[in-house]
């Protein structure tokens, strides 16, 4: 008589115990450099959209794409109390007036971007710090600072 149950084979896809994690399967996929665009222009606008966004000139949704869940947080708060420092002085939200200055770039990891774009205002100068690291054949800013 035949057993009626037999065991998962080792290495077996079909029966094996361990399940797939989600994420590896669903979630966002890193590629090399070599299947991403040019950095450059992603830091550049990322970096105007980041300071149109803290003056109240643009709705911070427009950078949800761009940014990974953690970096859209931070900037949200940081949104938040710009607004709020507005209001107690009583100033409206305006489009600045800047440029983008010197981007400095280095890459320490296959598909891993690290740069300071300087961003040049009338009353100072402020770097911008990210990192941007290439999922499913775009580049996402995984950190993001204004300084």
């Amino acid at each position: 008589m035949a057993p009626l149950f037999e065991p998962a084979q080792t290495g077996d896809p079909v029966h094996d115990p361990t399940p797939l994690d989600r994420d590896d399967f669903f979630g966002p996929q890193p590629v090399g450099r070599a299947e991403l665009p040019e950095p450059m222009p992603v830091l550049r606008n990322l970096a105007h959209c980041v300071v149109e966004a803290l003056a109240g000139a643009r709705d911070l949704e427009q950078l949800a794409r761009w940014v990974t869940d953690d970096v859209y947080r931070g900037l949200e708060k940081r949104v938040a109390l710009a607004a709020r420092a507005r209001r107690v002085r009583g100033a409206r939200p305006q489009r600045p007036v800047f440029a983008i200055g010197t981007v400095r770039i280095s890459e320490p990891a296959d598909g891993v971007i690290e740069a300071v774009v300087l961003v040049h205002q009338r009353p100072r100068t402020r770097a911008i710090v990210i990192r941007l690291e290439g999922f499913d054949a775009r580049w996402r800013a995984s950190v993001l600072g204004v300084l």
